[in-house]
């Protein structure tokens, strides 16, 4: 247990920021001010969000302007954050796995709407109209039909769970909306496009990815899966999560579940040779064409549309949407392209404007967005040459906000509460289709929880009215306490179980309302 001291006050920092904003005129002298600003911005928000170490990569007009580390890379010994530290990027794994399959349509080997079932036939979804229907572009746009993180719980936390027991789950995930009728997110569909990739080409995704992106790109330290990181590559940060006040060492293995939806490690360092390739139309700092030019512009024309709200005044944001492992929008007159990730204790966010030539990407080992945000836009500010909004300070009065609303929450004690049946009557074993086994065991006069697949996931369980309870897990930094209900036969037994988040700051990603438990006799 760590905590960070705020050394500065946020109008200060605020202060230092904007004096990096002066007029300029040299393309040169921008790049300069440009990089002063972003590194002030990432050093203010350090401090002003509570975040041990950042890591930032801008590039723009086929250079780097700047790709440094600021701050701690893990609590524990003090090591700094460097350009070459490596971060769980999580989910802008998502564009790595859009532009492998950008290089199979080139090579002619699929095509963006070939029927998932022609590359897996074994693929099913709960609906079977809709399994002979959902295409590649589908799984890689959020527009199958699952619901918002739907089965992510068959991979986050971490499970045991292989490939085709994964795939064999997505059969039983409940369906909210026919295909292509809207937008929600789902992890499970990029698993689906990640096993496309290995049907086709006949490698493990990690492998295709190490080779066609990480090595041309000389993207060294890069890879997909923790198991795969280099054993003498100890230059990775260690996650964190701010929890009632203090700042806690939380570390996890990134993901190595979420393979194709978000299991890579990488580093600004390499990062920016990404950011110059997309910049290039596809072509690397080499010179080497990775990504086809009208492949990338399928990834990056808005495919699933997503609402815009709307506020008084300026509009900088008309339309938005998804397009293939990237979200699209206009934002003050350009195309905005950008992806974030998150797992456990650490923040990615990477921000594309191809008008201007400019990309930025920053790495966070805590979960405050709002930083990583607070960096980018003032960032976009300078190079969209914008009017000039203090991002420091708005930003860190909606994270104290929702700190405010996360360290205050209390359940509310049920009404008329009744009571619950022996603990005996409860404690059992209980199957779900896709996720698997769940255990209820009595021990004294309480009872535990265990998802039997994922390590992490075992807790007590604490009365709340009737025949509802409330799971504490033994790892309170997951902060995804939940109500499990049981229900009765007529004959008074129970026989089956429904859980669900009882916060509403939980990560999508435990998704307990998703199941439904059935108990075995």
């Amino acid at each position: 247990m760590q905590t960070i001291t705020k050394v500065l006050s946020v109008s200060l920092l605020s202060a230092l920021i904007s004096a990096c904003s002066s007029t300029v005129t040299s393309p040169e002298q921008s790049n300069i001010a440009l990089d002063q600003k972003i590194r002030q911005t990432a050093q203010a928000s350090l401090q002003a969000f509570n975040i041990p170490g950042i890591a930032v990569v801008a590039v723009q007009d086929g250079k780097v302007v700047l790709a440094e580390g600021f701050g701690i890379r893990d609590l524990a010994n003090q090591e700094l954050v460097t350009a070459d530290t490596l971060f769980g990027i999580a989910s802008h794994t998502k564009a790595f796995t859009a532009a492998a399959i950008g290089q199979l349509v080139a090579q002619g080997k699929v095509n963006w709407d070939d029927k998932v079932i022609q590359h897996l036939p074994e693929f099913r979804l709960a609906d079977a109209s809709l399994t002979q229907k959902v295409t590649i572009r589908d799984l890689l746009s959020h527009r199958t039909g699952l619901g918002l993180g739907a089965g992510d719980l068959m991979i986050w936390p971490n499970t045991d769970k292989t490939s085709e027991q994964l795939l064999a789950g997505v059969a039983h995930l409940p369906i909210e909306q026919d295909l292509r009728q809207g937008f929600a997110y789902n992890n499970l569909m990029f698993v689906t496009a990640g096993l496309v990739i290995e049907r086709v080409t006949g490698m493990p995704y990690a492998q295709y990815i190490a080779e066609h992106f990480f090595q041309p790109l000389q993207m060294d330290n890069s890879v997909v899966g923790f198991d795969n990181l280099k054993p003498d590559n100890s230059n990775i940060a260690i996650g964190n999560i701010d929890y009632k006040g203090e700042v806690h060492r939380f570390p996890l293995d990134y993901l190595q579940d979420f393979a194709a939806a978000g299991a890579t490690l990488s580093s600004v360092d390499d990062m920016g040779n990404w950011l110059l390739t997309l910049l290039n139309e596809g072509k690397s700092p080499s010179g080497a064409q990775i990504i086809a030019p009208e492949q990338l512009a399928q990834m990056w024309q808005l495919t699933t549309p997503l609402p815009v709200r709307h506020k008084s005044g300026q509009q900088s944001t008309h339309f938005r949407g998804y397009g293939m492992g990237w979200f699209v929008k206009d934002y003050h007159g350009v195309k905005h392209i950008s992806h974030s990730g998150g797992i456990l204790g650490m923040l990615s966010l990477t921000t594309l404007i191809p008008e201007k030539n400019f990309a930025i990407t920053v790495l966070s080992n805590q979960q405050a967005f709002q930083g990583l945000t607070t960096v980018t836009e003032e960032a976009l500010e300078q190079v969209l040459n914008l009017p000039d909004t203090d991002w420091l300070a708005l930003q860190t009065k909606q994270y104290q906000e929702f700190m405010q609303h996360k360290n205050s929450f209390e359940l509310k004690p049920a009404d008329n509460k009744t009571a619950a049946l022996p603990l005996k009557h409860y404690a059992g074993k209980y199957q779900d289709n896709w996720y698997g086994e769940v255990t209820v065991q009595q021990q004294a006069e309480q009872l535990h929880i265990s998802f039997d697949h994922t390590e992490i996931l075992k807790g007590v369980l604490e009365h709340y009215d009737g025949n509802t309870f409330v799971v504490r897990w033994n790892e309170p930094l997951l902060e995804a306490d939940a109500f499990i209900r049981f229900t009765a036969a007529d004959n008074g037994k129970i026989n089956s179980a429904t859980m669900e988040a009882i916060a509403d700051f939980t990560d999508f990603s435990f998704d307990f309302h998703n199941l439904n438990l059935v108990k075995k006799q």
